[in-house]
């Protein structure tokens, strides 16, 4: 399957069509028209040469407007397109191409192979056609994309730490490495958002693609321990010819791993290959490749710390356990690393505190999993923000989430009275972390503040368990409206399932009365109106304030309104503020009326 030499397609006995380097003129517009729907990948590596070799079956919808009478394929520069083949009424036909090499980023390299693959008869608008493609080359750590933009050497491969190698194989897919097919316009770092932009859309238009790999790894001495791809680990079974012959005077040997069909959902495809099995925390949350098996016991109590916050939140124990691979294997240096419950990044023996804040998250995922990817990610990113309310207090995490707003409200659109329903991203269709991750938090501590801790934290356990539903995108929002007893239509319709935007809310009016002196203290009816300019609806604390004595109530105001409320206050009211930093919004998450009364 994996024999590289091209007299003879193996699989039809006939001679492959020559294979071109040749430059082609392809249009972006090309590139962006595929959508795969199904991988089918066999994977050969040899990890003492960094080699792969690949057999995939992919098949491929024409997402575009227009037929295409030629498919576009990219591999990272440093693999080279073999040959490709079609299955015409039950016989395999060799497809002509040609190939060539593009600059983008979406590769370490800087560079990708490109194929352009002619097609016999063109490829209709909405049609999909099944192709199998052979190729092969050597995956070693790049960082020519950053250096090239002027980043140092050690820098860039902290960054660009992908590689296939003895002690660790780790290629994190589009956007760092692509060690599968894809097909996408160039991007570059230089261009603002623009690569990261690509990631994001890449895994949203893929997310209902199905994959399968089976994985053989050629290795020498001794056998590789695990493979983990998308996030799942399987264990590696060795092959040997005589298990009798000690390591040293063995000769290469063979381990494979399979791993079935399943849906790739919102990640971009990864693969890891790890030397050595992995230590397992004394509660046995936690699994760590590494040999600084001094830092596990850091960890260990770290998770300890955090453990009380996930049982109270999400439920009475994990359900599943969080992998974590030590980045110290290939070169003491890189850049975490996140897939669901698997997590890349150096590990260090240091203070157990300094751990919990992302463990609060990692864990989160070992906790809680959803096909919601705003709920996801935004459960981790919410955990992550509860333990700061509980070890640094509530003042710490409201900073936190207004520092969070001000980067949120960069990237969200000024909403228009006339706008369509989505200006920017929904937090169900969300691309960008700063929506599934950052906003989602956001939206998860303004339930906390609308129905309680205590309705929230039951949905959240509720909707764990609930995995038959877990698909349909309003299901939260049905457990969480049973939970609190209240109609939420109004908060997931402007925060959730549309993005309306920030609100942008002023204090159009206060108007301070005094009310009958009852003897003791004068009260005082407070009427204050707020006002709205922004698209979303919110659900903002009113306080009125006299030294250290308030009186609060909690007011609606929908997009491109105002609304008023009215508060006794016992004493002289001295201020007015709405909201309290919990709610984002176009500039400041607070605003301040002080009062003169004569």
């Amino acid at each position: 399957m994996f024999k590289r030499d091209q007299s003879t397609d193996t699989a039809t006995g006939k001679t492959p069509p020559p294979v071109h380097e040749a430059v082609v003129e392809v249009t972006d517009a090309e590139r962006d028209a595929l959508t795969f729907t199904a991988y089918d990948l066999d994977v050969h590596l040899t990890l003492a040469s960094s080699s792969i070799a690949v057999r995939t079956k992919l098949t491929v919808r024409n997402s575009g407007s227009v037929p295409l009478k030629r498919l576009v394929f990219q591999i990272s520069s440093s693999l080279h397109w073999d040959r490709f083949a079609t299955e015409v009424g039950g016989r395999v036909e060799p497809v002509s191409f040609v190939q060539h090499t593009i600059d983008t980023d979406a590769d370490h390299t800087g560079k990708a192979a490109e194929a352009v693959v002619s097609l016999a008869q063109p490829l209709a608008a909405g049609g999909t056609v099944t192709l199998t493609s052979f190729y092969s080359g050597e995956i070693q750590q790049s960082g020519n994309r950053l250096e090239r933009i002027g980043a140092p050497e050690d820098q860039a491969a902290a960054a660009d730490w992908d590689r296939i190698s003895p002690e660790l194989t780790g290629l994190r897919g589009y956007g760092n490495v692509l060690w599968y097919p894809t097909a996408a316009a160039p991007v570059f770092l230089g261009d603002g958002a623009k690569l990261f932009e690509s990631v994001g859309t890449q895994r949203r238009q893929q997310a209902n693609a199905t994959m399968q790999l089976r994985l053989t790894v050629s290795f020498s001495g001794d056998a590789p321990d695990a493979a983990f791809f998308c996030g799942r680990r399987e264990q590696l079974k060795a092959i040997s010819e005589n298990v009798n012959l000690p390591v040293a005077e063995s000769p290469p040997g063979v381990a494979t791993a399979d791993f079935p069909t399943r849906l790739l959902g919102f990640r971009t495809p990864s693969l890891f290959v790890t030397d050595r099995a992995g230590t397992v925390s004394s509660d046995s949350l936690i699994s760590a490749v590494t040999d600084h098996y001094d830092a596990v016991p850091a960890y260990d109590a770290a998770a300890e710390k955090v453990q009380p916050l996930l049982r109270d939140w999400i439920g009475p124990g994990p359900l599943r356990m969080l992998n974590i691979i030590d980045l110290n294997l290939i070169n003491g240096q890189g850049q975490p690393f996140e897939d669901d419950a698997l997590q890349a990044t150096p590990m260090r023996a240091v203070d157990p505190s300094l751990l919990a804040a992302p463990l609060a998250h990692s864990l989160s995922h070992a906790w809680f999993r959803s096909s919601q990817v705003w709920l996801d990610e935004g459960v981790a990113q919410f955990m992550s923000l509860l333990w700061l309310e509980q070890s640094a207090g509530r003042d710490a995490a409201v900073s936190q989430l207004v520092k969070d707003a001000n980067t949120l409200a960069l990237a969200e659109p000024v909403v228009a009275r006339d706008a369509g329903a989505n200006a920017g991203q929904s937090l169900i269709d969300a691309r960008d972390e700063i929506y599934y991750r950052t906003k989602a938090a956001a939206v998860l501590w303004m339930l906390r503040s609308i129905v309680g801790d205590d309705a929230l934290r039951g949905a959240l356990q509720l909707y764990r368990n609930d995995t038959k539903q877990d698909a349909d995108p309003k299901e939260f929002q049905r457990v969480l409206e049973k939970a609190a007893q209240r109609d939420l239509n109004w908060f997931f319709d402007d925060w959730v399932y549309r993005d309306r935007g920030l609100p942008d809310l002023t204090i159009a009016n206060v108007t301070p009365r005094a009310l009958q002196d009852t003897g003791d203290k004068q009260s005082w009816l407070v009427s204050v109106e707020v006002q709205n300019d922004g698209g979303a609806a919110a659900e903002v604390p009113v306080t009125v304030r006299s030294g250290a004595l308030t009186a609060s109530q909690r007011l609606r105001i929908a997009g491109h309104s105002s609304a008023s409320t009215r508060i006794i206050f016992q004493g002289v009211p001295q201020e007015v503020v709405v909201n309290d930093g919990t709610v984002p919004e176009v500039t400041s998450a607070t605003h301040t009326k002080v009062l003169i009364i004569r």
